[in-house]
């Protein structure tokens, strides 16, 4: 991506967990639904081992003890290459979403991006690289853990710059379910079906950000450059619920699936980039 002109957002925060890691505001009850939507009901009892595992504990998802983390707002000179590059990205959804607002007689309220390292705190609970880049809708920020974008490049098979774009973009589609009252009715109808309807609706919101991300690329075409769109379906490949359960050694589960299948993933984000348009995501009709 063409990123060098590109104006960062001031819209961050960094977080410094050592030393501490308890006082997570939302709890139990924010952050297991939170979990379950990224991983399954599976994905809870795993991230619980994977914390036992490397001497962290669990008891921190409950919300107990221990010192708060430390916010702080370091300056451009204190910031990684991959903050500012991600920053760059956010500042250039905040333009492109604005505008979009704006043509509909509405003022976009951006999210704040907080940076973590390994653990951190989020008012859905607690912060751990175990569940990758989330959104929580409770406190309007996203929060991503420093080495995620080695994650995608050593994990999942996907390097390059676009596919931080489009998981960040992704994250900020979420953002704009909640403002404008998506999230909170797919969260009432999931309390009112069974467990696999709840994840097929969860799966509708998901390939819905990933059109999303697909409109901000497309209306930001300064940004594009050759190969980018590549990446782009290779990233959305790598991280569909198919991909990931094979990759684990399970057998593709459907009913299990929380994001949507690789072929679903790359679909929507296409969408977004064919037509920048954001009426063209309806994924729940």
């Amino acid at each position: 991506m063409r990123l060098d002109d590109e104006q960062e957002s001031s819209h961050f925060e960094v977080q410094d967990g050592r030393g501490g890691g308890g006082g997570f505001g939302g709890g139990l009850g924010m952050l297991l639904p939170l979990v379950g939507s990224r991983f399954g009901c599976g994905g809870i009892v795993v991230v619980l081992i994977v914390m036992a595992v490397m001497g962290m504990n669990p008891l921190t998802l409950l919300g107990g003890g221990g010192q708060p983390v430390e916010t702080s707002r370091p300056g451009p000179q204190e910031l990684s290459a991959i903050q500012r590059t991600s920053l760059q990205v956010l500042g250039s959804t905040e333009r492109r979403w604005a505008d979009i607002f704006q043509a509909h007689g509405q003022q976009y309220p951006p999210p704040t991006l907080v940076f973590y390292s390994q653990s951190g705190q989020s008012g859905c609970g607690a912060a751990q690289s175990a569940m990758g880049p989330f959104y929580c809708p409770a406190d309007q920020r996203i929060y991503i853990d420093t080495d995620f974008s080695r994650e995608m490049e050593q994990r999942f098979n996907a390097p390059g710059d676009f596919p931080i774009g489009y998981i960040i973009a992704h994250e900020v589609g979420h953002h704009i379910q909640t403002i404008d009252g998506t999230a909170d009715k797919v969260r009432n109808a999931q309390r009112r079906v069974t467990e696999a309807q709840g994840n097929a609706l969860q799966v509708k919101m998901e390939l819905q950000a990933d059109c999303y991300a697909g409109v901000w690329a497309a209306r930001d075409t300064n940004l594009m450059e050759p190969g980018d769109l590549e990446e782009g379906m290779r990233a959305a490949q790598a991280i569909g619920d198919d991909t990931l359960q094979k990759s684990a050694g399970q057998r593709p589960v459907p009913e299990s699936f929380t994001h949507g299948t690789a072929a679903q993933r790359m679909e929507w984000l296409r969408k977004g980039l064919e037509t920048g348009d954001p009426a063209q995501c309806d994924t729940f009709s």
